[in-house]
């Protein structure tokens, strides 16, 4: 899998803990690996699941920082397609040096064209222009 396939599906099993309590969250990551119809490897698996596991270790500083940057917006209050993007990018862009801000911000984009509303991507890149500089 590409770096934006293995994103893609790092941003489907984080949007997951939208709708399920913390202590589920270890029995979604199973189903997301077993009820799938497209298989993934072993080592795409380990990825994605690493890049997962640090997010979560990190949502609270990521969701400060979002609040923070943003002026009548909060998490609150963002969709949840929104929210879940913009926490992945965020990621990337404090803590994962191996991601430029730009790829970080573009990737968000391309996965909000996809997968939020038409207004989705103006949306997550205005968010996320306040981290690049």
């Amino acid at each position: 899998m590409n770096r934006s396939a293995l994103r893609e599906q790092v941003f489907l099993l984080l949007f997951r803990m939208e709708f399920s309590d913390p202590a589920q969250m270890p029995r979604q990551e199973e189903l997301f690996f077993t009820e799938r119809e497209d298989p993934v490897s072993g080592a795409d698996e380990e990825t994605i699941r690493a890049k997962y596991d640090r997010i979560a270790e990190h949502i609270t500083e990521i969701d400060d920082s979002i609040n923070e940057r943003t002026v009548g917006w909060d998490t609150q209050r963002m969709s949840k397609v929104d929210l879940t993007i913009i926490r992945l990018a965020v990621y990337e862009i404090l803590f994962d040096d191996a991601v430029p801000t730009g790829v970080a911000i573009n990737e968000a984009v391309e996965l909000a064209k996809r997968y939020g509303q038409d207004e989705s991507p103006s949306f997550v890149n205005g968010v996320l222009a306040r981290f690049a500089g």
